[in-house]
């Protein structure tokens, strides 16, 4: 590509012309660059790997809905027992793996007493996971 420039003052004819050597060497360069290195990049041997299933399967353990009333009555999942059978079926829970997650609803003006004996009870036989459930206001 040139450019000629014609000036009616100077006869000498000045020709100006863009160089495209350099440009063209670093295109050049640049190909073999991309030629040498892609086949890098790409892995050299097709192979089909298996397919597998890498999620955890995990068992959720078991909700037990411990309720004590306004009287100090206590209920295993809807069920009336005492303090001596909470005693047990504390102790079959706590044997489980996983444990049970033990949710403790007790009655706002149920006696301290009652929910201190049913904590003492869960804390003997061994259960750890106990939680207070309560209502938003």
């Amino acid at each position: 590509m040139s450019f000629h420039i014609q000036d009616d003052q100077s006869d000498d004819g000045i020709m100006a012309e863009i160089n495209m050597t350099p440009m063209v060497d670093v295109m050049l360069v640049l190909l073999i660059i991309f030629m040498i290195t892609l086949p890098v990049i790409q892995q050299a041997v097709k192979v089909e790997l298996p397919k597998a299933n890498s999620v955890r399967n995990e068992v959720k353990p078991e909700s037990v809905q411990l309720s004590i009333d306004a009287k100090g009555q206590i209920f295993w999942n809807s069920s009336a027992i005492d303090l001596k059978t909470f005693d047990g079926y504390a102790q079959k829970a706590a044997e489980k793996d996983p444990q049970p997650e033990i949710n403790l609803r007790a009655d706002k003006s149920v006696k301290y007493e009652y929910v201190a004996q049913v904590l003492a009870a869960s804390r003997r036989a061994g259960l750890t996971k106990l939680g207070f459930v309560t209502e938003p206001d």
